[in-house]
């Protein structure tokens, strides 16, 4: 098994890269976890308490269960991926079954703050893009996917995501193997990545 990490800032691209790459690859040999469905489950926090958690800093993830999902997949068993609800901030009790494949994408924005996780990677990649163009995105997903205000999406933005990135997600940029610049609209650097992920198949 071929594990590829893919982290980044929020709204870099990473999940374009994702899927740009799993359209050149057969389907059938690539599994993907996202490090979202990870967060650490707070039901046992009121809805008020669970939305003024920083959900940017690498303490809100379960690093722990993401670790033995990628170890269980590596071994050749199945996993149950939680389901994340961004609306009540908490797992849904539901769970994605993935199976074992040649390839293994790991993306998100904190992944290569747990040493353990960036050990396990066989390639690492970190997608960037301009803080403008990043915050474009975010205030238009979070509008548009989750419901947010323009308020609260720019008051989070300027209070905990740039923060946050400027703290923990772009040092980790010095642990990549490659860097992709503007994120999924970069063909070239996409075609080279999946011709070497392609190479490493067949070897």
């Amino acid at each position: 098994m071929i594990i590829i990490g893919i982290a980044g800032g929020t709204g870099s691209g990473k999940s374009t890269v994702v899927k740009r790459i799993a359209e050149l690859l057969p389907k059938e040999n690539i599994s993907v976890l996202m490090q979202d469905s990870y967060y650490l489950d707070n039901k046992n926090l009121s809805f008020d308490e669970r939305i003024q958690i920083n959900y940017d800093h690498p303490n809100s993830i379960d690093f722990e269960l993401l670790n033995k999902h990628i170890e269980d997949l590596k071994s050749g068993s199945n996993i149950e991926q939680p389901i994340y609800s961004y609306s009540t901030h908490s797992r849904t009790g539901e769970y994605n079954s993935i199976q074992p494949r040649d390839i293994l994408i790991v993306e998100g924005i904190l992944i290569f703050t747990n040493e353990k996780l960036r050990n396990q990677c066989d390639i690492k990649i970190f997608v960037h893009a301009d803080s403008d163009l990043r915050l474009m995105r975010r205030i238009k997903r979070d509008i548009s996917e989750r419901g947010r205000y323009l308020s609260e999406v720019l008051h989070r933005y300027e209070n905990t995501l740039k923060p946050m990135h400027n703290q923990f997600i772009e040092p980790t940029m010095k642990y990549a193997d490659i860097i992709i610049p503007i994120g999924g609209e970069n063909k070239v650097a996409i075609d080279i990545l999946s011709s070497m992920i392609k190479e490493k198949i067949k070897k």
